[in-house]
């Protein structure tokens, strides 16, 4: 059977489909697993030994639709489920399935605090687009594969870092979702030993003021590797603290211990750390609130005006668990 599986981003969202990519290529017999995705986040499943193809969207979905029906697919997994996604299954004309993306119960517990969200996490909701294949969850966790020549070499490091470090990520999509500059500085100064900072270039501009305030055993990495250069520093470092971030699902993937910090977001949303065989390495830092969550994706400043999500988080605790 050849499967088209749509997921056309994020960082985070593309490690949580790897369950569901290992399952099918293992459990279908002489399955034939693609995956389509955003061609800058293709990276995060082009070394995956379960699968078989990757299908790059750029700026045309036209163009990838085209392409794709070259494929003679069998059946394909939404796991997106947007109109684009939609558009692609219209268009290739085969059996075809996808998840329950929750929207309604999101926009309750979002506007009103009403509680209809099912206690399942998203990679479970992920599954229910493969049931009718006979696929189901392994329950191994989530999956990420990093080249030996892509990995970042621990030499390249600074001598104080090689031995051991926390990645503190300090990126997530919306400012609501990331705690505040000062804050971001009050924690490095709190956590104990050497400290890699992990993001991209927009968070280069922060990441220089942890530094410069903290001082040498804080190693700025932000904008210095792409995704799976990132993903090599995660996996090495000894403790990972992250907002809802990809940071914090590629954390997962690798069994890091690692703290998320989360703002405006839920984790019950279904969207939390997932490791399902090493649960006690998932922490999770969260201010209760009556005002959370007040989006489910997020906002460029409280719309509260106070911000209390995240200016109320207890450092010390989150610092503590750096130190175990």
């Amino acid at each position: 059977m050849k499967v088209l599986v749509l997921r056309f981003s994020s960082i985070g969202d593309i490690v949580l489909t790897s369950p569901v990519l290992r399952c099918v290529k293992q459990q279908l017999q002489g399955a034939e697993v693609h995956v389509a995705t955003k061609a800058v986040f293709a990276d995060l499943v082009r070394f995956n030994p379960h699968v078989d193809k990757v299908h790059e969207l750029k700026d045309d979905l036209g163009e990838l639709i085209r392409s794709l029906k070259k494929e003679g697919f069998d059946a394909v997994v939404d796991l997106h489920h947007n109109l684009r996604t939609t558009r692609v299954k219209r268009a290739l004309g085969v059996r075809s399935s996808s998840f329950p993306k929750l929207n309604i119960e999101k926009w309750l517990m979002v506007n009103f605090k009403l509680d209809r969200l099912p206690k399942e996490h998203i990679v479970d909701r992920y599954f229910r687009a493969v049931e009718d294949l006979g696929v189901h969850n392994d329950m191994a966790g989530l999956d990420l594969f990093v080249p030996p020549e892509r990995e970042i070499d621990m030499r390249a490091l600074p001598e104080a870092h090689r031995q051991g470090y926390t990645a503190l990520a300090i990126g997530a999509a919306h400012a609501t979702k990331r705690l505040p500059p000062h804050k971001l500085i009050e924690l490095a100064r709190s956590v104990a030993g050497p400290v890699i900072l992990i993001g991209g270039k927009e968070d280069q501009e922060v990441a220089r003021s942890i530094a410069s305030t903290v001082g040498g055993r804080v190693f700025d990495a932000t904008g210095r590797y792409d995704i799976l250069g990132s993903a090599s520093l995660i996996r090495q470092a000894s403790r990972v603290i992250a907002h809802d971030s990809g940071a914090m699902h590629i954390a997962a993937a690798f069994k890091r211990p690692v703290m998320s910090i989360w703002g405006n977001t839920i984790p019950e949303f279904g969207m939390g750390p997932y490791m399902p065989t090493h649960p006690q390495r998932a922490r999770v830092a969260q201010v209760e609130l009556p005002c959370r969550p007040c989006s489910k994706i997020g906002y460029e400043r409280c719309p509260e005006g106070h911000f209390r999500c995240m200016e109320d988080q207890d450092l010390n605790a989150i610092a503590t668990f750096a130190a175990e």
